[in-house]
């Protein structure tokens, strides 16, 4: 069988669809093979690189439709020509996980990738209008829209970003855009403790300033501020003031800011470390009590104490200190779940959908559990 089958990068939709509907095994979904996450899945890879091109942009209707092997790069570059952008973010997982490839818009939509930004826009799925993709059975799905005003029917465009390729691979994605900021700027506080700086970061979400980004790593416990450039350095000063009961703060310019939360995205003061990668998702007001009694060898705040990010020993659970939120093992060779177990009502729905999309359980088969 594996001598004639066809090449396993289809070149269209259709011969997608074709090699699962054919497909007499489980298959691994690949997209721009940055992002290895999940136990790894057995059977022949079915890459999506092919399928690449902007299909629609309006810059005017602020919405853009292309094919899911696309390029981030391609279509952040496509954007900025029109001085437009996706305000969500997406992290480049390269350097975190030592991998190559390049990262495509499937698989940040199949991984519900967002950045520091998601606690002031949202995140990847908040701006994925309509998809279009292969099911487990061989069939072209297509759900929502191209266009904000067309978004109707049930919402699989949300059931889709997050499922990691195992409902259905992705061959479009509609997303909705927003203007480029005029500029940015950070304000820094250093050597703050963990608890100290949670609460600051706090104070500044809880402000009329309109803070698009609190992180703290390393010793630096970093506020974004973006926009027009008038109503920017207003904020930036106000802020200061502020914050001055935890500390005098620095201030970063466009080309520093833009730096420092590049390296903050990609989670690039952790990728050194030697121990085993998680991101944990929390209640702020427990973040700094959890990695007192984790004690990780590197930590990173985002999303203002709400996502940590850690490096822990080999084999590291954190989960039974958890009380609350989940943990996901990113980067590690451990046997532990990589992704959170659910209870057993959310199990069971998981289970019912992976049923109904994927009957023959081929699509990265045991990549969740």
């Amino acid at each position: 069988r594996r001598a004639t089958r066809r090449s396993m990068t289809p070149n269209s939709e259709t011969e997608l669809a074709a090699l699962i509907r054919d497909a007499n095994g489980p298959l691994r979904i690949k997209g721009g093979g940055t992002r290895p996450i999940g136990r790894p899945t057995s059977g022949d890879a079915l890459s999506t690189n092919a399928l690449s091109g902007i299909t629609l942009y309006d810059p005017g209707a602020l919405t853009l439709v292309v094919q899911a092997g696309t390029p981030v790069a391609e279509i952040e570059e496509t954007l900025a020509r029109e001085n437009q952008r996706l305000a969500f973010e997406p992290m480049d997982h390269r350097t975190l996980l030592d991998t190559t490839g390049i990262p495509t818009i499937g698989g940040a939509v199949a991984a519900n990738v967002s950045g520091p930004r998601r606690i002031a826009v949202g995140a990847c799925r908040d701006f994925v209008l309509g998809v279009r993709f292969v099911d487990g059975a061989g069939n072209i799905v297509k759900n929502g829209g191209r266009v904000m005003k067309n978004v109707t029917g049930y919402d699989l465009v949300k059931l889709m970003a997050g499922s990691y390729g195992t409902l259905g691979v992705l061959t479009e994605v509609s997303l909705k855009v927003l203007p480029q900021v005029a500029t940015s700027a950070s304000l820094v506080l250093p050597n703050l403790d963990d608890a100290t700086a949670v609460q600051a970061m706090s104070a500044a979400l809880s402000s009329p300033y309109e803070v698009t980004g609190v992180a703290k790593t390393g010793n630096d416990t970093v506020f974004r501020l973006e926009g027009f450039t008038d109503s920017v350095g207003y904020r930036t000063g106000e802020l200061s003031k502020l914050l001055a009961r935890f500390g005098a703060a620095q201030t970063l310019d466009t080309q520093q800011s833009v730096a420092k939360w590049t390296d903050i995205r990609d989670v690039n003061a952790i990728a050194k470390s030697k121990g085993d990668i998680w991101r944990l998702s929390v209640k702020p007001t427990q973040a700094a009590d959890l990695v007192s009694r984790l004690n990780p060898e590197v930590v990173q705040y985002d999303w203002g104490g709400g996502l940590i990010w850690m490096a822990l020993p080999r084999g590291t659970d954190p989960r039974p200190e958890m009380t609350g939120g989940h943990a996901t093992l990113i980067r590690g060779d451990s046997e532990l779940p990589r992704f959170h177990p659910e209870p057993s009502p959310i199990a069971a729905i998981s289970a019912g959908l992976r049923a109904k999309f994927d009957p023959r359980g081929i699509l990265n088969p045991g990549l969740m559990t």
